[in-house]
């Protein structure tokens, strides 16, 4: 039918960000976060970025394995930034998940090497009316220090 539109509408996703590692990192910190699912890989690095505070100035990766280190699973060329950026701000969240026992994680900063694991609540509900996603709804822990003071 022309002009009906055959787009889902969005469902939120409850994500556990958890930070396990990093140069700098001294502490847990975890960020539970919601997220549309129709929300990209792009937009899934800026909402953890600001839940952690860390500033926009590192390339970052996402990949799915059984853990950091295996990474069975490449959303893109690592070797290829312009690339990378193009299919993250293009791969929705709906499109990654399920991942079956496989875990979702997000590097960011390949200096410093911010580690984070991102575990998917198996719950997923409608947007609430007049809540803005992504949304940060619980924290634990401090902020890693991106930039710790030497002194």
């Amino acid at each position: 039918m022309k002009g009906h539109s055959t787009k889902e509408p969005p469902m939120i996703y409850t994500l556990t960000v958890e930070c396990i590692g990093g140069l700098h990192l001294r502490g847990g910190c975890v960020r539970v976060i919601e997220i549309e699912d129709d929300a990209t890989l792009e937009d899934l690095h800026v909402a953890i970025r600001r839940a952690v505070a860390f500033d926009d100035d590192h390339l970052y990766d996402f990949h799915a394995g059984r853990n950091y280190r295996h990474r069975k699973i490449r959303f893109t060329d690592p070797f290829d930034w312009d690339a990378s950026q193009d299919a993250y701000s293009r791969i929705r969240l709906r499109d990654v998940y399920p991942l079956g026992n496989l875990k979702l994680y997000y590097l960011y900063d390949y200096g410093d090497s911010w580690m984070f694991e991102i575990r998917k609540s198996r719950e997923v509900h409608a947007p609430r009316p007049r809540v803005r996603y992504p949304r940060v709804i619980e924290r634990r822990g401090r902020n890693p220090q991106q930039y710790p003071s030497w002194e």
